[in-house]
């Protein structure tokens, strides 16, 4: 298996709006979920049999296994290519293709565009070698899904896809697609602020209250010329949502901006703002107002960005901490 490239919430725009602060950056993880990872991880390695000697009652190990593995796969690949790949020391790795050598696995050639490198390839004896290994890797894997009901497979295989998405930089490399509202997403958005900003900050229910009055009356007094809901989605999935609400005739308000921790550091905050203001202008509205927190630092990065000035603070607790509310405005 490679080493995971842990991609940790970066925080840039993580943000909140008119009557919901923006999010922030991310907090330090708890002892308990640091625990539970480090659980997690003992508990499938021993179930997997990665403590074993050799993996899979072979004389090679993990790592071993696993840079064969992908030489098999790769087309005239360096060690620097391998190494980069799996993120191996190039010590390490060296002393692992030197086994292969010996051992007959692989054959080294000079390349041609680079008198420096060597490229690799894996030989008869070494993809024979591979073949054995990818064969009860995956007898192994079927022996576990085995006894367990269709839906519990179903299950285990979404975990843990939702586990390499999570901790992988591939959603760098998505689409962010905004949309309109439709049913479901409401829900959605009460749900994840209440959760977010529980976790995140430790407010209480009377936000997920607030969140739940904002989004009532904008169903309730939908202007669909003049207000909107925006939805971000990378690969289908909703990672963020602002909205763009009426106050009179000339201002509209920004509210309930929010970015999964998933998707910060990626600019879905800032997409999200500036679909927001450029909808307002052709609205026709003069001004765009917004009331945060001033706890959520990173929030005024992005509404300074845009182009937002501060227009007056006040004290309150109105989630269960004491807070500073801050109201900024921008002129169309």
């Amino acid at each position: 298996m490679s080493r995971l490239r842990y991609i940790l919430d970066r925080v840039k725009y993580l943000e909140e709006t008119s009557s919901v602060p923006a999010l922030a950056k991310s907090p330090k993880p708890r002892p308990s979920r640091v625990a539970a990872v480090r659980a997690f991880n003992r508990f499938y390695t021993r179930r997997i049999g990665l403590l074993q000697r050799g993996l899979l009652d072979s004389p090679y190990s993990l790592t071993q296994a696993r840079v064969l593995y992908e030489l098999a796969h790769a087309k005239d690949a360096t060690a620097t290519d391998i190494g980069d790949l799996l993120g191996l020391d190039p010590g390490y790795l060296s002393r692992i293709l030197r086994e292969f050598e010996r051992g007959r696995l692989i054959t080294r050639t000079r390349s041609r565009a680079d008198g420096r490198a060597s490229r690799l390839a894996v030989t008869a004896k070494g993809r024979k070698v591979f073949a054995g290994l990818n064969s009860r890797q995956s007898d192994q894997v079927a022996r576990m899904l085995a006894p367990l009901p269709d839906d519990a497979q179903s299950d285990l295989v979404d975990s843990m896809q939702k586990i390499e998405k999570v901790l992988s930089d591939r959603v760098s490399r998505k689409k962010v697609v905004l949309r309109q509202h439709r049913p479901g997403d409401m829900g959605w958005v009460m749900f994840r602020h209440g959760v977010l900003y529980h976790q995140e900050y430790g407010w209480d229910e009377r936000f997920e209250s607030l969140v739940g009055e904002i989004v009532v009356n904008f169903l309730k007094k939908f202007d669909s010329v003049r207000e909107r809901c925006w939805i971000a989605e990378i690969d289908g999935e909703r990672v963020g949502s602002i909205f763009l609400v009426k106050d009179t005739n000339s201002t509209a308000k920004l509210r309930l901006l929010l970015v999964e921790p998933t998707a910060r550091g990626h600019g879905v905050g800032r997409l999200l703002v500036k679909e927001c203001i450029e909808f307002a202008r052709r609205a026709g509205y003069r001004k765009i107002t917004l009331w945060t927190n001033s706890v959520l630092d990173a929030a005024r990065h992005l509404y300074i960005e845009a182009g937002f000035q501060l227009v007056k603070e006040e004290r309150h607790s109105r989630f269960g901490e004491k807070l500073v509310g801050q109201y900024w405005s921008l002129d169309l």
